[in-house]
């Protein structure tokens, strides 16, 4: 496998097979084996002609450590600003930076985001509405004198009724969700250098990988579940006192490594649509990418996440008060009736799911595969590659369909 492959966006030739296809092959490793200082394409000495009115960029050292914040300013490209043919600059990117190229790719291709994104949330949204109101059963109320057994067997009832009801959903949201991600990435990708891609292109190019992309995300859930899982089974098994105890422990140790395991695979998926690799070469080229970098990453996943969900209940808490309010009872309905909302609930507040889905989606999947560009420019000098890529002057020919496809 080829740990350290050129700039393969969808639509170019597989990583590993860099021999007659027109695509770069692996750059060279230091003496450590750790990833390469320099471009493959690297000029000779005394032949290097920097884009005009730009010095060349000076040599790299990989970047550690928990430093996620903006990095200083030219630190890799003197006195010259880097080029920018896309939404981002061609050089190691702050937080606020990934955040920004993320935002700025909505609204550059907001016609081709939006057609993917709008679409996703739609399917999401009617399968979710249609569980709730069919395949939810009715909880009974909860019985206020009810005896311990009683009311363990009521919460029972519940959380049954309510897997029921979400599993389907739940499902179904997670592939349009996975498809979501596939063709965004695409579209970053492309938007990184700078060329619009349309919807159908977008397709066409990530459909070949969504399989993989579906078993690669379904065996790291597995793996993050199986993982707390093993940390609760000791204090089931012992059970009372001590065992609860143990089930606090365990629980905190298994989800603890559950989330260094998430973040250690976060880039596993555009590695995979990005540079055609398998499923356990994602996961191997994401460990890679990630090592040494591993709080900063989850510091900038974390800050994202929590901007998203904010963001998300901005905008979804007044379409549920409007949807109570309209639906039935209103708020009094809400606090003593253990139906499923009606209609005009379900609908009110579906339409804020979309809305906030059409503009959340397109903004994690954009700070992921920015992520992913980030570390490789930190550590593989990938912003040459995309220059060239580009077609900026004074890094050499344009790769053209060969790297990026058109």
């Amino acid at each position: 496998m080829n740990d350290t492959p050129g700039w393969t966006s969808p639509g170019s030739a597989p990583s590993d097979d860099q021999n007659g296809s027109g695509t770069p092959g692996p750059a060279p490793s230091d003496a450590n084996g750790s990833a390469p200082q320099w471009s493959k394409d690297q000029p000779p000495a005394g032949q290097w002609s920097p884009p005009t009115g730009q010095t060349p960029p000076a040599p790299r050292t990989p970047t550690t450590g928990p430093n996620w914040g903006t990095p200083p300013p030219n630190a890799h490209w003197g006195s010259a600003p880097a080029a920018k043919p896309g939404v981002i600059p061609l050089r190691p990117l702050g937080m606020g930076e990934i955040l920004d190229g993320a935002v700025k790719t909505l609204r550059t291709y907001w016609r081709t985001v939006l057609a993917i994104t709008v679409t996703v949330a739609v399917i999401s949204e009617i399968a979710g509405i249609l569980a709730q109101r069919y395949l939810a059963p009715t909880v009974p109320a909860a019985d206020p004198d009810a005896t311990p057994a009683e009311a363990l067997q009521q919460s029972l009832d519940a959380a049954q009724a309510s897997l029921i009801g979400t599993g389907p959903a739940l499902l179904v949201t997670l592939m349009a969700s996975l498809f979501s991600a596939a063709l965004l990435t695409v579209v970053i990708s492309r938007a990184v250098v700078g060329r619009p891609v349309s919807l159908g292109s977008a397709w066409q190019e990530a459909r070949p990988r969504l399989l993989q992309l579906v078993g690669l995300t379904l065996l790291v859930a597995a793996m993050s579940t199986a993982i707390v899982l093993v940390g609760l089974l000791p204090g089931l098994l012992v059970g009372g006192a001590a065992g609860a105890a143990l089930v606090m422990l365990g629980g905190f140790g298994g989800l603890a490594t559950a989330v260094w395991l998430l973040i250690r695979f976060a880039l596993a998926s555009p590695a995979l649509m990005l540079e055609r690799q398998g499923v356990i070469q994602s996961l191997k080229r994401s460990a890679k990418l990630v090592q040494g970098s591993w709080w900063r990453i989850f510091g900038i996943t974390l800050v994202t996440q929590l901007l998203i969900f904010v963001f998300a209940m901005i905008i979804v808490i007044p379409f549920i008060m409007i949807g109570i309010a309209v639906d039935g009872d209103g708020f009094s309905g809400l606090l003593t009736e253990s139906s499923a909302p009606g209609w005009p609930f379900l609908l009110i507040t579906g339409i804020g799911g979309v809305i906030t889905s059409a503009i959340t989606y397109p903004i994690s999947a954009g700070v992921t595969v920015l992520l992913y560009v980030d570390q490789r420019i930190r550590r593989e000098a990938l912003d040459l590659e995309l220059a060239r890529a580009a077609g900026l002057p004074g890094y050499g020919p344009a790769p053209g369909d060969q790297t990026v496809g058109g």
